[in-house]
Formats: C-alpha cells, structure tokens, sequence
C-alpha cells in the first residue's frame, strides 16, 4: 500500500531533518513526534511546559487536518516528557483537543529530546474511515 506524505506550511520540519511529518496510508494517519515548535521553527513556550502541550498538539491537528481528518479520528498518542511532572501536571490539557472515547496513550519519561528546551514531544496515529 503506497503512502502519501502530508505536509502542512502550519507545520515546520524539528531542524530541517530528513523525515515525514505525516504519512497517509489507507485509512491511517501516522503523525510524527510533534515538538513545540512554530511554523517558523522557534521553539514555543520556553520554561512553559502547557505551553509546549499546546503547541505539540496544535502541530498535531494541523497536519491532521492536511490529511483531511481530525482530532476526533486519532486513536492513539505517544507522550515523552522529560520530567514526569509535565505529564502530571498539565494532562487536563489534552480535555482542550479531545473528548470521550479519549484516545489510547502512552507516556514515557525520558533523560532529554532532541532539543534542551523541549520537555514534551508527542506522535499521534489517527484512523479515518472512508465516507
């Protein structure tokens, strides 16, 4: 099964890296881990950790939404934080993106990111039936 690449101009490449920020395949859609960055590529929300939620999150819905879905097709999300705290403490944030089925998580804590000022990356995977 072929994939289609979703990109979003709403959404900047962590670094300018080699990697997809979104892959269409059949009826999924596999989002990348989505770090607090802009559009423009500025880390967002520096020593806020909700701010780094949101903007994950926002980077999430954005390609989602490329991709012709939305945060109600995602299924399941992968949290990596750095402090445990920044799960804890701000998961309630995730009330703002997502209602009941809320879906299936995991979190992770992790000694760092590919960046020393991000405390939260977040890769979603979204199934989208066909209409």
């Amino acid at each position: 099964m072929a994939s289609q690449l979703i990109e979003t101009p709403e959404v900047s490449s962590a670094g300018g890296r080699p990697y997809s920020p979104a892959l269409k395949v059949g009826p999924w859609v596999i989002v990348s881990g989505q770090v607090p960055i802009d559009r423009n590529g500025e880390t967002v929300g520096l020593g806020d950790p909700a701010g780094q939620w949101r903007q994950c999150l926002d980077n999430i819905q954005n390609l989602l939404e490329a991709a012709g879905a939305s945060m109600a097709d995602v299924v399941l999300l992968d949290l990596f934080v750095t402090d445990m705290r920044h799960y804890l403490n701000h998961g309630e944030i995730r009330t703002e993106y997502f209602h009941r089925p809320y879906p299936a998580s995991t979190v992770v804590a992790v000694g760092s990111l590919a960046h020393e000022d991000w405390v939260i990356e977040i890769s979603a995977q979204a199934y989208v039936e066909s209409p």
